[in-house]
């Protein structure tokens, strides 16, 4: 399931990210990469908040929908 279907506060592990290939490479720079653990810590106005690999970082509603967890 994309990541802006998850609840905050749980820790979920990316599975895929999908897009075109200089998004998918601005997410894995950003650390999020297939494998890693993501937190949402919250979301404001489509625009979330996660933490992955020990940083937070805010992302668009449109780009974490890029980003597949389970």
């Amino acid at each position: 399931m994309p990541l802006t279907m998850v609840r905050a506060g749980e820790p979920n592990v990316i599975r895929k990210v999908g897009g075109r290939e200089e998004t998918r490479r601005f997410l894995e720079n950003l650390g999020f990469v297939a494998g890693g653990v993501v937190t949402v810590v919250s979301e404001m106005g489509g625009n979330m908040i996660v933490n992955v690999k020990d940083s937070r970082v805010a992302i668009g509603r449109d780009m974490a929908n890029r980003i597949m967890v389970s």
